[in-house]
């Protein structure tokens, strides 16, 4: 931006030129010019100056609109280069008034030409900024010259004249510096995108960091959180540019409903157990947690316990938790919340001999099971929020174990808000659980985009617990923290089709009455 200093060295300098007493000046091409002549000279290097000035703010300011106007198609270093590009073509013009405005709607054609077509569509073009007037003499090539009147007249008046003119070219200078130091229009309000998401996403959503991300590319999200499965089946879509829940099925579910054909997985999580270390040291003298760098708890020795009906007290050398409860897994609602659904996805592979469920009989086979797992848990929250901060705020006493995603443990210790003794151990084998995001209108399609391709946005993901395609970042994130999350996932299954998984939790919402 032009400042007082500016105005202040070029006042000086006119001064110098006007009122200096040295003849001959050694200033401009010839040697031993009147001082009239040289003072001429320097005036006209000093509007040149000026001109490159109102220039170069006027490119900066056109570059400005075009960041703004394609920040969800392309970069700042892609426009800015369009726009240097574009200004090149105008090397050795001498006439330089309309150089910006031919530039800005040069690299505007391009820039629109390179992005989709459906976000083009919805480009609003701003008319360049009114930095130059306009004059019908633009393309008369006679102006392509420049114009002796000026020197001549000078010439022709003396000193006195000269002294007049540059008063006036001093004072028009005023004008253009003036000009130039107003404040560039601010920048057009943001697009205010709503989704309901799983809540498990909550704490991304609402990092400053994430907003301010987004609103770098010109959009505000604002989320509601909720089940995943109720997203899927009962809540009403309408009001919502996007819907993300955190599994492929229920995303499969709002496509069929909704009759979309897109979706995005940018992010991905593992299920997992959040438990305390006396549980693992208990369960391990049970068989079913292997100790070691990242621990694992075998489903299919845990389901023996559950269909024996095994209570904690009941295990041997147990005075860590010797609690006369039945030996089970915290989880969410199966009616409502993904989570619970990838518990039962687990579950029934274990259960129908380490095979993916599929067909009337494998259902009704381990439906029993299923549903005994759930309803023996009485209470159950609709979200994985809601078990998860019991764990963190109340402790081992009523939930010792909580099925959640890994990148809720992740967060929070991120966050600080694990305490000594809280550790995650990983079910074997686990489900992978996909965040899909469906969108529902242009601008969802635009956050699933933004999400998916995004390299700040996939950063802050991992740094919220979130497997993304930043995989290094995640892994620091989990080092950094001291949570044993393994790189590679390996004893993972895959989870039964949305019409079995349907069939499966709707067996067991009978069961509740």
């Amino acid at each position: 931006m032009v400042n007082r200093r500016f105005r202040t060295s070029f006042n000086n300098r006119l001064a110098r030129v006007i009122f200096s007493t040295e003849t001959p000046i050694r200033l401009g091409p010839a040697r031993g010019q009147t001082r009239q002549s040289a003072a001429i000279y320097e005036v006209e290097e000093i509007l040149v100056g000026v001109d490159t000035l109102r220039e170069e703010q006027a490119i900066s300011r056109a570059t400005d609109r075009l960041v703004q106007l394609y920040a969800g198609t392309h970069s700042a270093e892609h426009v800015r280069a369009v726009m240097e590009a574009a200004r090149n073509r105008f090397d050795g013009f001498p006439i330089r008034d309309f150089v910006p405005i031919l530039v800005e709607r040069i690299a505007h054609g391009e820039l629109a030409a390179e992005a989709r077509a459906d976000e083009v569509a919805d480009i609003e073009v701003p008319e360049p900024a009114d930095d130059i007037p306009d004059s019908p003499e633009i393309h008369a090539p006679e102006n392509d010259r420049p114009s002796p009147k000026l020197p001549s007249l000078i010439r022709s008046k003396g000193f006195l004249s000269l002294a007049a003119a540059a008063v006036v070219v001093a004072a028009a200078v005023v004008v253009v510096v003036n000009t130039g130091q107003d404040e560039p229009p601010p920048p057009p309000p943001l697009t205010t995108v709503r989704g309901v998401i799983g809540s498990e996403k909550k704490a991304f959503f609402e990092d400053p960091r994430v907003q301010q991300a987004l609103a770098g590319k010109g959009v505000k999200v604002e989320v509601e959180s909720a089940g995943s499965r109720q997203i899927a089946t009962s809540i009403n879509l309408e009001r919502y540019d996007f819907a993300f829940p955190s599994s492929a099925p229920a995303g499969e579910s709002i496509q069929r409903t909704r009759k979309v054909s897109t979706k995005y997985t940018p992010f991905s999580s593992p299920m997992a157990i959040a438990t305390f270390q006396p549980i693992v040291d208990l369960l391990a003298k049970a068989g079913v947690v292997k100790k070691g760098t990242v621990p694992t708890f075998s489903v299919d020795r845990y389901l023996g316990l559950v269909t024996a009906g095994t209570k904690w007290s009941q295990l041997s050398r147990n005075s860590a938790y010797p609690v006369d409860k039945n030996v089970l897994v915290s989880t969410t609602d199966p009616r409502t919340s993904n989570s619970a659904a990838m518990y039962l996805a687990t579950a029934s592979y274990v259960a129908n001999g380490n095979a993916v469920v599929h067909g009337a009989t494998a259902e009704k086979s381990v439906l029993p099971l299923m549903t005994q797992l759930f309803t023996s848990q009485g209470y159950t929250d609709n979200t994985s929020e809601g078990p998860f901060n019991e764990y963190l705020t109340v402790g081992m006493g009523p939930t010792p174990m909580v099925w959640i995603y890994e990148a809720q443990y992740v967060d929070a210790a991120a966050r600080g808000r694990l305490k000594p003794g809280m550790v995650l151990m990983y079910p074997s084998p686990t489900v992978l659980s996909q965040h899909t995001l469906v969108p529902l209108t242009p601008s969802g399609d635009r956050i699933g985009r933004l999400l998916s391709t995004d390299p700040e946005l996939q950063g802050l993901a991992a740094e919220h617990g979130l497997r993304s395609g930043d995989a290094t970042r995640f892994a620091k994130v989990a080092a950094d923290h001291n949570v044993p999350a393994p790189k590679d996932l390996i004893d993972v299954v895959d989870i039964p089709s949305y019409d079995t998984l349907e069939h499966l939790l709707d067996g067991v919402a009978k069961s509740y009455g």
